[in-house]
Protein backbone atom coordinates (compact mmCIF):
# COMPACT_ATOMS: atom_id res chain seq x y z
CA UNK A 1 0.00 0.00 0.00
CA UNK A 2 1.79 3.19 -1.10
CA UNK A 3 2.26 6.48 1.29
CA UNK A 4 -0.46 7.62 -0.56
CA UNK A 5 -3.15 6.17 -0.78
CA UNK A 6 -6.80 6.86 0.78
CA UNK A 7 -7.77 5.82 4.17
CA UNK A 8 -10.79 4.61 2.60
CA UNK A 9 -8.62 1.87 -0.04
CA UNK A 10 -5.89 0.82 3.42
CA UNK A 11 -9.47 0.40 5.25
CA UNK A 12 -11.06 -1.96 2.24
CA UNK A 13 -7.46 -3.67 2.11
CA UNK A 14 -7.13 -4.46 5.85
CA UNK A 15 -11.12 -6.01 5.88
CA UNK A 16 -10.22 -8.05 3.21
CA UNK A 17 -7.05 -9.25 5.26
CA UNK A 18 -9.05 -9.71 8.15
CA UNK A 19 -11.96 -11.48 6.20
CA UNK A 20 -9.31 -14.00 4.83
CA UNK A 21 -7.39 -14.77 8.35
CA UNK A 22 -11.13 -15.58 9.74
CA UNK A 23 -12.35 -17.48 7.13
CA UNK A 24 -14.18 -20.19 8.95
CA UNK A 25 -13.29 -18.85 12.01
CA UNK A 26 -16.53 -16.36 12.29
CA UNK A 27 -18.16 -18.67 14.67
CA UNK A 28 -18.49 -21.69 12.42
CA UNK A 29 -18.75 -24.88 14.49
CA UNK A 30 -17.01 -27.71 13.23
CA UNK A 31 -18.65 -31.10 14.57
CA UNK A 32 -16.80 -33.92 15.96
CA UNK A 33 -15.95 -37.02 13.55
CA UNK A 34 -18.31 -39.08 15.90
CA UNK A 35 -21.22 -36.54 16.10
CA UNK A 36 -20.86 -36.28 11.78
CA UNK A 37 -21.47 -40.31 11.65
CA UNK A 38 -21.46 -43.34 13.41
CA UNK A 39 -21.11 -46.99 12.14
CA UNK A 40 -21.34 -50.02 14.37
CA UNK A 41 -18.81 -52.24 13.27
CA UNK A 42 -18.54 -56.22 14.68
CA UNK A 43 -15.89 -57.38 16.31
CA UNK A 44 -15.16 -61.36 15.66
CA UNK A 45 -11.80 -62.24 17.77
CA UNK A 46 -12.92 -65.07 19.65
CA UNK A 47 -9.05 -65.96 20.50
CA UNK A 48 -8.84 -62.60 22.73
CA UNK A 49 -6.64 -63.77 25.89
CA UNK A 50 -8.80 -61.12 28.04
CA UNK A 51 -11.26 -62.19 29.96
CA UNK A 52 -15.16 -61.69 28.55
CA UNK A 53 -15.62 -58.70 30.82
CA UNK A 54 -13.10 -56.86 29.42
CA UNK A 55 -14.13 -57.22 25.59
CA UNK A 56 -16.89 -56.30 23.20
CA UNK A 57 -18.73 -57.79 20.36
CA UNK A 58 -19.13 -54.14 18.72
CA UNK A 59 -17.45 -50.70 18.34
CA UNK A 60 -18.98 -47.78 16.75
CA UNK A 61 -16.65 -45.89 14.74
CA UNK A 62 -16.79 -42.84 12.31
CA UNK A 63 -17.97 -44.04 8.83
CA UNK A 64 -16.90 -41.15 6.70
CA UNK A 65 -15.29 -40.84 3.04
CA UNK A 66 -11.84 -39.93 2.42
CA UNK A 67 -12.99 -36.63 0.96
CA UNK A 68 -15.45 -35.91 4.26
CA UNK A 69 -12.36 -36.76 6.26
CA UNK A 70 -9.84 -34.11 4.39
CA UNK A 71 -12.39 -31.40 4.45
CA UNK A 72 -12.99 -32.51 8.34
CA UNK A 73 -9.00 -31.80 9.47
CA UNK A 74 -8.67 -28.72 6.69
CA UNK A 75 -11.51 -26.43 8.37
CA UNK A 76 -9.95 -27.49 11.91
CA UNK A 77 -6.91 -25.78 10.83
CA UNK A 78 -8.30 -22.87 9.27
CA UNK A 79 -10.03 -22.57 12.83
CA UNK A 80 -6.88 -21.99 14.97
CA UNK A 81 -4.30 -19.30 14.50
CA UNK A 82 -0.93 -19.83 14.85
CA UNK A 83 2.45 -18.45 13.63
CA UNK A 84 2.14 -19.77 9.76
CA UNK A 85 -1.08 -17.71 10.00
CA UNK A 86 -0.26 -14.46 10.98
CA UNK A 87 2.01 -12.06 13.17
CA UNK A 88 1.97 -13.10 16.69
CA UNK A 89 3.49 -10.74 18.76
CA UNK A 90 3.54 -12.11 22.40
CA UNK A 91 5.99 -10.16 24.47
CA UNK A 92 8.65 -11.89 25.81
CA UNK A 93 7.36 -14.94 24.62
CA UNK A 94 9.03 -14.38 21.50
CA UNK A 95 6.74 -16.44 19.02
CA UNK A 96 8.92 -16.98 15.81
CA UNK A 97 8.39 -18.27 12.41
CA UNK A 98 9.96 -21.57 12.53
CA UNK A 99 11.86 -21.81 8.60
CA UNK A 100 10.80 -25.25 7.75
CA UNK A 101 14.64 -25.86 6.20
CA UNK A 102 15.26 -26.39 9.81
CA UNK A 103 12.63 -28.91 9.86
CA UNK A 104 14.25 -31.06 6.78
CA UNK A 105 17.54 -31.07 8.63
CA UNK A 106 16.16 -32.94 11.52
CA UNK A 107 14.11 -34.96 9.76
CA UNK A 108 17.27 -36.21 7.86
CA UNK A 109 17.41 -40.13 8.36
CA UNK A 110 21.34 -39.61 9.76
CA UNK A 111 19.92 -37.66 12.59
CA UNK A 112 17.77 -40.87 13.82
CA UNK A 113 20.46 -41.66 16.17
CA UNK A 114 19.86 -43.79 19.38
CA UNK A 115 20.95 -41.87 22.38
CA UNK A 116 22.21 -45.24 23.53
CA UNK A 117 25.14 -45.59 21.11
CA UNK A 118 28.90 -45.66 21.93
CA UNK A 119 30.57 -42.35 20.90
CA UNK A 120 32.77 -43.56 18.23
CA UNK A 121 29.59 -44.77 16.38
CA UNK A 122 28.23 -41.31 16.20
CA UNK A 123 31.47 -38.92 15.39
CA UNK A 124 29.29 -36.77 13.24
CA UNK A 125 26.79 -36.11 16.38
CA UNK A 126 29.43 -35.55 18.64
CA UNK A 127 30.67 -33.16 16.16
CA UNK A 128 27.79 -31.43 15.15
CA UNK A 129 26.98 -31.13 19.30
CA UNK A 130 30.69 -29.99 19.88
CA UNK A 131 30.16 -26.98 17.26
CA UNK A 132 27.16 -26.06 18.29
CA UNK A 133 28.30 -25.64 22.58
CA UNK A 134 31.17 -23.39 20.28
CA UNK A 135 28.77 -21.48 18.44
CA UNK A 136 26.23 -20.99 21.79
CA UNK A 137 29.59 -19.63 23.87
CA UNK A 138 31.02 -17.24 21.03
CA UNK A 139 27.19 -15.57 20.70
CA UNK A 140 27.03 -15.51 24.26
CA UNK A 141 30.44 -14.58 25.24
CA UNK A 142 30.33 -17.75 27.21
CA UNK A 143 33.65 -20.39 28.06
CA UNK A 144 31.70 -23.36 28.61
CA UNK A 145 28.14 -24.39 27.37
CA UNK A 146 25.71 -27.23 28.26
CA UNK A 147 23.11 -28.52 25.87
CA UNK A 148 21.20 -31.21 28.70
CA UNK A 149 18.68 -28.30 29.69
CA UNK A 150 15.68 -29.43 27.86
CA UNK A 151 13.48 -26.02 28.42
CA UNK A 152 14.28 -22.33 29.04
CA UNK A 153 12.95 -22.59 32.42
CA UNK A 154 14.89 -25.79 32.85
CA UNK A 155 17.81 -24.18 31.71
CA UNK A 156 17.12 -21.59 34.73
CA UNK A 157 17.33 -24.06 36.87
CA UNK A 158 20.56 -25.58 35.62
CA UNK A 159 22.38 -22.53 36.23
CA UNK A 160 21.11 -21.89 39.77
CA UNK A 161 22.14 -24.86 40.33
CA UNK A 162 25.80 -24.28 39.38
CA UNK A 163 25.84 -21.31 41.03
CA UNK A 164 24.94 -23.05 44.15
CA UNK A 165 27.20 -25.72 43.57
CA UNK A 166 29.98 -22.97 42.99
CA UNK A 167 29.25 -21.22 46.25
CA UNK A 168 29.41 -24.80 48.09
CA UNK A 169 32.95 -25.14 46.87
CA UNK A 170 34.30 -22.31 47.85
CA UNK A 171 32.51 -23.10 51.52
CA UNK A 172 30.10 -20.12 50.76
CA UNK A 173 26.80 -22.02 51.20
CA UNK A 174 26.02 -19.48 53.62
CA UNK A 175 24.49 -17.16 50.69
CA UNK A 176 21.05 -18.00 50.51
CA UNK A 177 19.76 -15.08 48.93
CA UNK A 178 18.58 -14.07 44.67
CA UNK A 179 17.96 -10.62 44.02
CA UNK A 180 15.70 -9.94 41.34
CA UNK A 181 14.13 -7.09 39.77
CA UNK A 182 10.94 -6.11 39.29
CA UNK A 183 10.67 -5.92 35.60
CA UNK A 184 12.29 -9.89 34.84
CA UNK A 185 10.20 -12.58 33.73
CA UNK A 186 8.07 -14.85 35.97
CA UNK A 187 10.48 -17.74 35.97
CA UNK A 188 13.17 -15.93 37.45
CA UNK A 189 11.42 -15.58 40.98
CA UNK A 190 10.08 -19.28 40.52
CA UNK A 191 13.68 -20.27 39.46
CA UNK A 192 15.03 -19.23 42.75
CA UNK A 193 12.44 -20.28 45.08
CA UNK A 194 12.34 -23.91 43.69
CA UNK A 195 16.23 -23.48 43.70
CA UNK A 196 15.95 -23.26 48.04
CA UNK A 197 16.73 -19.29 47.58
CA UNK A 198 14.98 -16.47 49.58
CA UNK A 199 13.99 -13.54 47.15
CA UNK A 200 15.25 -10.31 47.14
CA UNK A 201 13.16 -7.97 44.83
CA UNK A 202 14.52 -5.25 43.80
CA UNK A 203 12.57 -1.97 41.92
CA UNK A 204 13.21 -0.28 39.01
CA UNK A 205 14.14 3.27 38.91
CA UNK A 206 11.98 6.12 37.17
CA UNK A 207 13.47 4.98 33.66
CA UNK A 208 12.32 1.73 34.03
CA UNK A 209 15.91 0.39 34.55
CA UNK A 210 17.67 -1.36 37.46
CA UNK A 211 17.61 1.52 40.23
CA UNK A 212 21.28 1.27 41.54
CA UNK A 213 20.14 2.83 44.84
CA UNK A 214 17.93 -0.19 45.69
CA UNK A 215 20.74 -2.16 44.13
CA UNK A 216 23.36 -1.12 46.57
CA UNK A 217 21.15 -1.88 49.74
CA UNK A 218 20.18 -5.09 48.39
CA UNK A 219 23.59 -6.63 47.65
CA UNK A 220 25.38 -8.12 50.86
CA UNK A 221 27.32 -11.05 51.81
CA UNK A 222 23.94 -13.09 51.78
CA UNK A 223 23.35 -12.46 47.88
CA UNK A 224 23.93 -15.50 45.79
CA UNK A 225 23.11 -13.82 42.41
CA UNK A 226 21.78 -11.16 40.79
CA UNK A 227 19.05 -12.67 37.80
CA UNK A 228 18.74 -9.94 35.21
CA UNK A 229 17.42 -9.67 31.41
CA UNK A 230 19.14 -7.16 29.41
CA UNK A 231 17.25 -5.64 27.46
CA UNK A 232 14.71 -5.80 29.96
CA UNK A 233 10.94 -7.01 29.53
CA UNK A 234 10.52 -3.38 28.76
CA UNK A 235 12.41 -3.73 26.27
CA UNK A 236 15.18 -1.24 27.60
CA UNK A 237 18.42 -1.81 27.60
CA UNK A 238 20.54 -1.79 30.97
CA UNK A 239 22.85 0.99 30.25
CA UNK A 240 24.69 0.70 33.87
CA UNK A 241 25.43 -3.22 33.06
CA UNK A 242 28.87 -2.62 33.92
CA UNK A 243 28.68 -1.34 37.18
CA UNK A 244 25.61 -3.15 38.24
CA UNK A 245 28.23 -6.56 37.17
CA UNK A 246 30.68 -4.65 39.07
CA UNK A 247 28.45 -4.28 42.28
CA UNK A 248 27.30 -7.61 42.35
CA UNK A 249 30.74 -9.33 41.70
CA UNK A 250 32.05 -6.65 44.62
CA UNK A 251 30.27 -8.78 47.39
CA UNK A 252 31.04 -12.17 46.16
CA UNK A 253 27.74 -12.72 44.07
CA UNK A 254 27.30 -14.16 40.54
CA UNK A 255 25.38 -12.37 37.35
CA UNK A 256 22.96 -14.21 35.71
CA UNK A 257 21.42 -12.94 32.12
CA UNK A 258 18.07 -14.81 31.10
CA UNK A 259 18.54 -14.99 27.88
CA UNK A 260 14.72 -14.67 26.77
CA UNK A 261 15.98 -11.19 24.92
CA UNK A 262 19.00 -12.49 23.20
CA UNK A 263 17.78 -12.30 19.62
CA UNK A 264 18.02 -8.29 20.20
CA UNK A 265 21.73 -8.55 20.91
CA UNK A 266 22.97 -11.15 18.04
CA UNK A 267 26.22 -9.82 16.73
CA UNK A 268 25.83 -6.44 18.16
CA UNK A 269 26.80 -7.78 22.33
CA UNK A 270 27.29 -11.02 24.64
CA UNK A 271 26.64 -10.72 27.99
CA UNK A 272 29.96 -12.44 28.99
CA UNK A 273 31.69 -8.86 27.98
CA UNK A 274 29.05 -7.36 29.94
CA UNK A 275 30.17 -9.12 33.40
CA UNK A 276 27.49 -12.09 33.41
CA UNK A 277 29.09 -15.30 35.06
CA UNK A 278 26.24 -17.32 33.75
CA UNK A 279 23.21 -18.05 31.27
CA UNK A 280 20.73 -19.80 29.69
CA UNK A 281 19.52 -19.53 26.17
CA UNK A 282 16.04 -19.46 25.05
CA UNK A 283 16.71 -21.12 21.09
CA UNK A 284 13.04 -21.22 20.67
CA UNK A 285 13.24 -17.10 20.85
CA UNK A 286 16.57 -16.95 19.97
CA UNK A 287 17.63 -19.31 17.19
CA UNK A 288 13.74 -20.03 15.73
CA UNK A 289 13.14 -23.59 16.81
CA UNK A 290 9.97 -24.61 17.75
CA UNK A 291 8.10 -23.10 20.82
CA UNK A 292 7.75 -25.85 23.40
CA UNK A 293 4.13 -25.11 25.12
CA UNK A 294 5.78 -27.37 27.67
CA UNK A 295 6.91 -29.95 25.47
CA UNK A 296 10.40 -31.02 23.89
CA UNK A 297 12.46 -27.65 23.90
CA UNK A 298 16.13 -26.77 24.82
CA UNK A 299 17.65 -24.15 26.94
CA UNK A 300 21.40 -24.48 26.99
CA UNK A 301 23.21 -23.12 29.84
CA UNK A 302 26.51 -21.44 29.34
CA UNK A 303 29.23 -20.01 31.93
CA UNK A 304 32.54 -18.48 32.32
CA UNK A 305 35.85 -20.62 32.97
CA UNK A 306 35.20 -21.17 36.94
CA UNK A 307 31.94 -22.40 36.69
CA UNK A 308 32.78 -25.18 33.89
CA UNK A 309 33.90 -27.47 36.46
CA UNK A 310 29.69 -27.60 37.80
CA UNK A 311 28.20 -28.00 34.40
CA UNK A 312 25.98 -31.14 34.25
CA UNK A 313 27.76 -34.33 32.51
CA UNK A 314 28.25 -35.41 30.34
CA UNK A 315 29.56 -32.74 27.68
CA UNK A 316 31.00 -33.24 24.30
CA UNK A 317 34.88 -32.17 23.97
CA UNK A 318 37.65 -32.87 21.25
CA UNK A 319 39.87 -35.90 21.43
CA UNK A 320 42.57 -37.23 19.68
CA UNK A 321 40.46 -39.40 17.38
CA UNK A 322 37.71 -37.29 16.99
CA UNK A 323 34.93 -36.61 19.58
CA UNK A 324 34.18 -37.76 23.15
CA UNK A 325 31.92 -37.74 26.15
CA UNK A 326 33.41 -36.50 29.74
CA UNK A 327 32.13 -35.61 33.11
CA UNK A 328 32.96 -32.04 34.80
CA UNK A 329 35.54 -32.32 37.69
CA UNK A 330 32.24 -31.25 40.34
CA UNK A 331 29.46 -31.71 37.85
CA UNK A 332 26.02 -31.56 39.46
CA UNK A 333 25.15 -34.73 37.91
CA UNK A 334 22.31 -35.69 35.20
CA UNK A 335 19.93 -33.06 34.22
CA UNK A 336 18.35 -34.71 31.29
CA UNK A 337 19.10 -37.91 29.30
CA UNK A 338 22.06 -37.82 26.96
CA UNK A 339 22.74 -34.34 25.57
CA UNK A 340 18.92 -32.35 25.68
CA UNK A 341 16.43 -32.69 23.15
CA UNK A 342 18.89 -33.43 19.99
CA UNK A 343 16.23 -32.58 17.00
CA UNK A 344 15.85 -29.28 18.44
CA UNK A 345 19.37 -28.80 18.71
CA UNK A 346 19.80 -29.71 15.32
CA UNK A 347 17.17 -26.96 14.30
CA UNK A 348 19.51 -24.11 16.82
CA UNK A 349 22.48 -25.25 14.71
CA UNK A 350 21.10 -25.24 11.59
CA UNK A 351 19.46 -21.68 11.71
CA UNK A 352 22.91 -20.46 13.55
CA UNK A 353 25.02 -22.14 10.61
CA UNK A 354 22.40 -21.01 7.70
CA UNK A 355 22.62 -17.26 9.13
CA UNK A 356 25.89 -16.87 9.89
CA UNK A 357 27.39 -13.30 11.20
CA UNK A 358 25.44 -11.50 8.79
CA UNK A 359 22.73 -13.34 9.27
CA UNK A 360 22.48 -12.99 13.02
CA UNK A 361 23.19 -9.18 12.44
CA UNK A 362 20.63 -9.05 10.68
CA UNK A 363 18.37 -10.41 12.46
CA UNK A 364 18.81 -8.24 15.57
CA UNK A 365 19.00 -5.06 13.54
CA UNK A 366 14.82 -5.82 12.04
CA UNK A 367 13.97 -7.11 15.52
CA UNK A 368 14.63 -3.79 16.84
CA UNK A 369 13.45 -1.89 14.05
CA UNK A 370 10.13 -3.58 14.01
CA UNK A 371 9.45 -2.98 17.47
CA UNK A 372 10.30 0.64 17.07
CA UNK A 373 8.18 1.19 14.17
CA UNK A 374 4.94 -0.94 15.62
CA UNK A 375 5.49 1.04 18.68
CA UNK A 376 5.45 4.67 16.81
CA UNK A 377 2.05 4.11 14.61
CA UNK A 378 -0.20 2.85 17.98
CA UNK A 379 -2.58 4.94 19.92
CA UNK A 380 -1.88 3.87 23.08
CA UNK A 381 0.58 5.27 25.45
CA UNK A 382 3.86 4.02 24.63
CA UNK A 383 6.02 4.73 28.15
CA UNK A 384 10.11 5.01 28.14
CA UNK A 385 12.12 4.03 25.08
CA UNK A 386 13.25 4.12 22.54
CA UNK A 387 13.39 -0.14 22.35
CA UNK A 388 15.01 -3.20 21.62
CA UNK A 389 13.19 -6.23 20.33
CA UNK A 390 9.76 -5.20 22.22
CA UNK A 391 7.91 -2.54 24.26
CA UNK A 392 5.02 -2.25 26.56
CA UNK A 393 2.14 0.09 25.67
CA UNK A 394 -0.38 1.12 27.87
CA UNK A 395 -4.56 0.42 27.61
CA UNK A 396 -5.02 3.27 29.79
CA UNK A 397 -9.16 3.15 30.97
CA UNK A 398 -9.53 0.49 29.00
CA UNK A 399 -8.90 -3.10 30.25
CA UNK A 400 -5.65 -4.71 28.76
CA UNK A 401 -7.74 -7.91 28.53
CA UNK A 402 -10.39 -6.63 26.67
CA UNK A 403 -8.00 -4.72 24.47
CA UNK A 404 -6.87 -8.29 23.54
CA UNK A 405 -10.05 -9.66 22.58
CA UNK A 406 -11.23 -7.12 20.39
CA UNK A 407 -7.44 -7.41 18.49
CA UNK A 408 -8.84 -11.30 17.54
CA UNK A 409 -11.78 -9.38 15.97
CA UNK A 410 -9.19 -8.10 13.74
CA UNK A 411 -7.48 -11.58 12.27
CA UNK A 412 -4.16 -11.11 14.20
CA UNK A 413 -2.82 -12.53 17.48
CA UNK A 414 -2.90 -10.02 20.31
CA UNK A 415 -0.02 -9.12 22.71
CA UNK A 416 0.90 -10.55 25.81
CA UNK A 417 -1.28 -7.93 28.53
CA UNK A 418 -1.38 -7.08 32.33
CA UNK A 419 2.60 -7.88 32.40
CA UNK A 420 5.22 -6.38 33.37
CA UNK A 421 2.52 -4.60 36.15
CA UNK A 422 5.34 -1.57 36.02
CA UNK A 423 3.18 -0.54 33.04
CA UNK A 424 -0.97 -0.15 34.13
CA UNK A 425 -2.85 -2.26 31.37
CA UNK A 426 0.18 -3.10 29.90
CA UNK A 427 0.13 -4.68 26.24
CA UNK A 428 3.75 -6.27 25.97
CA UNK A 429 4.75 -6.02 22.43
CA UNK A 430 6.96 -8.14 20.23
CA UNK A 431 6.91 -8.30 16.33
CA UNK A 432 9.57 -10.32 15.77
CA UNK A 433 12.11 -9.42 13.09
CA UNK A 434 10.41 -12.06 10.56
CA UNK A 435 7.30 -9.34 9.68
CA UNK A 436 7.16 -7.01 6.84
CA UNK A 437 6.14 -3.45 7.02
CA UNK A 438 2.89 -4.20 5.29
CA UNK A 439 1.96 -7.22 8.57
CA UNK A 440 3.05 -4.56 11.02
CA UNK A 441 0.40 -1.49 9.58
CA UNK A 442 -2.14 -4.40 9.81
CA UNK A 443 -1.09 -4.79 13.11
CA UNK A 444 -0.66 -1.45 14.34
CA UNK A 445 -4.38 -0.94 12.52
CA UNK A 446 -5.66 -3.93 15.14
CA UNK A 447 -4.52 -1.32 17.60
CA UNK A 448 -6.09 1.39 16.30
CA UNK A 449 -9.40 -0.57 15.94
CA UNK A 450 -9.10 -1.62 19.40
CA UNK A 451 -8.54 1.52 21.22
CA UNK A 452 -11.31 3.60 19.25
CA UNK A 453 -14.04 0.59 20.36
CA UNK A 454 -16.47 1.73 22.50
CA UNK A 455 -16.49 -0.12 26.27
CA UNK A 456 -19.79 -2.28 25.22
CA UNK A 457 -17.71 -3.74 21.86
CA UNK A 458 -14.85 -4.39 24.26
CA UNK A 459 -16.55 -6.09 26.68
CA UNK A 460 -18.24 -8.64 24.43
CA UNK A 461 -15.41 -9.55 21.99
CA UNK A 462 -14.27 -10.98 20.35
CA UNK A 463 -17.72 -11.41 18.15
CA UNK A 464 -15.90 -13.15 14.55
CA UNK A 465 -14.09 -15.53 16.11
CA UNK A 466 -14.82 -19.29 15.56
CA UNK A 467 -15.56 -19.39 20.17
CA UNK A 468 -16.27 -15.71 21.83
CA UNK A 469 -15.62 -14.68 25.04
CA UNK A 470 -14.50 -17.34 27.08
CA UNK A 471 -14.50 -18.00 30.88
CA UNK A 472 -11.05 -18.34 31.19
CA UNK A 473 -10.83 -18.36 35.11
CA UNK A 474 -13.66 -20.81 35.30
CA UNK A 475 -11.94 -23.25 32.42
CA UNK A 476 -8.59 -23.33 34.33
CA UNK A 477 -9.86 -24.51 37.92
CA UNK A 478 -12.64 -26.94 36.68
CA UNK A 479 -11.06 -28.09 32.81
CA UNK A 480 -13.61 -30.42 31.25
CA UNK A 481 -11.37 -33.20 30.18
CA UNK A 482 -13.54 -35.86 28.57
CA UNK A 483 -16.28 -35.16 25.57
CA UNK A 484 -18.20 -37.11 27.73
CA UNK A 485 -18.64 -34.27 30.09
CA UNK A 486 -20.15 -32.15 28.25
CA UNK A 487 -22.55 -34.94 26.46
CA UNK A 488 -23.59 -35.61 30.54
CA UNK A 489 -24.99 -31.94 30.47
Amino acid sequence: MSDNASNGEKSRVEDAYYDQARYVRNGHYEPLLSEKDQTQVTIHDDDSPLPGHLTRDTLELPGLSEPELARHYTRLSQMIYGIDTGPYPLGSCTMKYNPKFTEDVAALESGAVHPGRSPETIQGTLELLYRLQGYLAQIGGMDAVTLQPPAGAAGEFVGIRVANAYHEHNDEGHRDEVIIPESAHGTNFATAALGGYNVVSLPSNDEGRVDLEALEAALSEQTAALMLTNPNTLGLFERDITEIAEMVHDVGGLLYYDGANLNALLGRARPGDMGFDVMHYNVHKTFATPHGGGGPGAGPVGVVDELAPFLPAPRVREAEDGYELFDPEQTIGHVHGYQGNWLVLIKAFAYIARLGDEGLLDASAKAVLNANYLASQIDYDVPYGPFHHEFVASAGEQDAADVAKRMLDFGVHPPTTKWPEIVSEALMTEPTEVESKETLDLLASAFRRASASDAETLETAPNRTAAGRIDQTSAARNPRLSWHALEDE
